[in-house]
């Protein structure tokens, strides 16, 4: 009697740009490692993902997907501006966004102020 085997969940495509979820395809298939794929559905709530048919398959793909992610991120662009670069290149926008959060602040808190007194 063969008991009942689960698929594996072995890469979540939510929120992935369609080149890597391409790519992670690509290998599974070079690699023939049998694969079925699921949509996050009309409302956004199943999981969207690469599920492995094969339980004995997982090891060897996820070392392959690690080794394809660990590419992609020595191939992408360093340059990602931090918070405090992006503040000193366009000071003028910062001061407006934070005018802008104080003022929706002070009118969101000011009626909860004068309930007090």
């Amino acid at each position: 009697m063969n008991p009942i085997v689960m698929a594996k969940l072995i890469f979540r495509l939510n929120d992935v740009p369609d080149d890597e979820a391409d790519a992670v395809r690509e290998v599974l298939l070079e690699h023939q490692i049998d694969f079925y794929e699921t949509s996050s559905g009309n409302w956004g709530f199943s999981v969207a993902g690469i599920w492995l048919k094969n339980n004995e398959d997982k090891p060897r793909a996820r070392s392959l997907i690690d080794e394809l992610q660990a590419q992609r991120i020595s191939q992408s662009p360093a340059d990602v501006e931090s918070f405090a670069s992006l503040s000193l290149r366009h000071p003028l926008r910062l001061i407006v966004y934070l005018g802008i959060v104080l003022f929706i602040l002070y009118f969101s808190i000011m009626p909860f102020i004068g309930i007090g007194e």
